[in-house]
């Protein structure tokens, strides 16, 4: 197939060309009822924000330039069908899992998973079982899980429905994901992906293998995280016998939007292409001005980049950590004063993400060192205090109050002090990353009160809990 086109978003300039009367949605119609200083951000893409007209086809029933588009994408990750998602990874997330488990399926779930992943296991009233990730202790953050605790929780539950996994982490982190589909499929476990932070791995040698190429059933990946893509544009990759297509589609119908984005389509088209013509070149040269970027950073007193383990990770990611007494958030306000902006900030570090530039691009990346060294200067002599979260989750674990046994049950709040011993629920995510503390139903041990008082000392804040931060979680009478 011609990688090289772009059958939606050619189909969408040659509709805005002939200059079209609109009597029908959206209201801006093209842009005309914006006034002039409106009109100057948004003149242009609102000429490709159109509708389900002759010629533009339908992302819920594709026949034309949609289903090419879809087809090129699918052909690119060499995968039987992909689908264009306009609800971001969320909707995918929520799809395959729903299409691979129903109510009380067992479901076998990597602990350190986005909220979306917990939310689509509640939505189809799924049993999660939770799979330990192993923890980093020199970055402070989990990992992925091993092939021993995937092999424990399918000895435990050989007839789970899913096995969902977070490949890589949002620091670029990878695992033996190969081995881990291996052994699921021996057991006829589908395993479901979410790659959000992957959709580059496939543009060269210098990337962790995709799970895609690794054979995974159903991946879902955030185009809009390190492609060209608009924010909220997604991609999901099907490629099982374990799993019913038909009923994946038809989620997806449900769980999006049925007026999708053209502008947000025709950058998923654009964002494929634009991979598509990612040569190993560009991918080589890549990754030297990475690795003259980390050199650079290196050179800092007070900042110390994170290896990856036996090199091994994405080196889209680049994550710093003071020496001083600066913590990860303290350290990002000193980027944002000179109008640097991370991706996340922790406790410990600062994530920054490194564009996917082609050969001939260039980016600024001498203001960040620059910022820092002077940033920095006035904590050199500081001691790094910080304190360190606990990991001390079981490797394979159940939630002691399932989705049904908790319908009913009265829910109170209680200081945080107090919470010790009793049953979560709330789901408790500092955000980003986005990654659940504890989920209802779950059992509060002391280190997750330790973990949620360092998260709030260090400037963490947690999504949706104005519980948290005054102090209290509600747990389960």
């Amino acid at each position: 197939m011609n990688q090289e086109r772009t059958p939606l978003f050619d189909q969408l300039k040659k509709h805005a060309s002939q200059h079209p009367i609109s009597f029908h949605v959206p209201g801006h119609k093209y842009g005309e009822l914006l006034s002039y200083g409106e009109i100057e951000y948004f003149k242009d893409i609102l000429k490709l924000d159109a509708t389900e007209l002759g010629g533009l086809d339908d992302l819920h029933s594709p026949e034309g330039v949609i289903l090419e588009a879809q087809r090129l994408l699918a052909n690119l990750y060499g995968v039987s069908t992909s689908y264009f998602l306009v609800n971001g990874s969320t909707a995918g997330n929520l799809a395959m899992i729903m299409a691979a488990a129903e109510e009380n399926d067992t479901v076998l779930v990597q602990r350190n998973c986005h909220k979306s992943i917990l939310n689509g296991i509640s939505l189809a009233k799924a049993n999660p079982v939770f799979l330990a990730p192993e923890y980093n202790q020199d970055w402070g953050v989990a990992g992925g899980v091993s092939l021993e605790t995937v092999k424990e929780a399918i000895e435990q539950y050989p007839h789970a429905k899913a096995l969902i996994l977070t490949y890589p982490n949002y620091y670029g982190m990878v695992f033996d994901l190969e081995q881990i589909i291996k052994h699921a499929h021996q057991y006829g476990i589908p395993v479901l992906v979410d790659e959000a932070h992957g959709a580059h791995f496939i543009g060269g040698k210098c990337f962790p293998a995709s799970a895609v190429q690794l054979q995974a059933d159903i991946v879902i990946q955030s185009a809009h995280k390190t492609l060209p893509a608009m924010t909220m544009g997604a991609y999901l990759h099907f490629n099982s016998k374990l799993v019913n297509e038909e009923k994946l589609s038809s989620y997806l119908g449900i769980l999006q939007s049925s007026s999708p984005s053209y502008p947000i389509m025709a950058s998923l088209d654009m964002a494929r292409a634009y991979l598509a013509s990612f040569s190993d070149k560009d991918a080589d040269k890549l990754c030297e001005k990475v690795e003259s970027f980390r050199n650079a950073l290196s050179t800092i007193k007070g900042i110390k980049v994170l290896p990856y383990d036996n090199n091994i990770g994405d080196p889209l990611k680049v994550t710093i950590q003071s020496i001083t007494s600066l913590s990860g958030f303290e350290l990002q306000q000193i980027l944002e004063q000179h109008g640097i902006y991370a991706e996340m900030a922790d406790p410990y570090n600062v994530l920054l993400v490194f564009p996917l530039l082609k050969t001939y691009m260039d980016y600024p990346v001498d203001r960040v060192v620059s910022c820092l060294e002077e940033g920095i200067k006035i904590y050199l002599h500081t001691e790094d205090q910080k304190k360190k979260m606990i990991f001390s989750k079981k490797p394979v674990s159940e939630l002691v109050l399932n989705q049904k046994k908790r319908e009913g049950l009265i829910i109170k709040p209680v200081p945080l002090a107090d919470a010790v011993g009793r049953v979560c629920a709330q789901e408790v995510t500092p955000y980003p990353p986005g990654s659940p503390l504890l989920f209802p139903g779950e059992p509060i041990h002391k280190e997750d009160i330790q973990n949620i008082r360092i998260l709030k000392e260090a400037g963490a804040r947690f999504q949706n809990e104005e519980n948290i931060k005054q102090g209290t979680i509600k747990i389960y009478e």
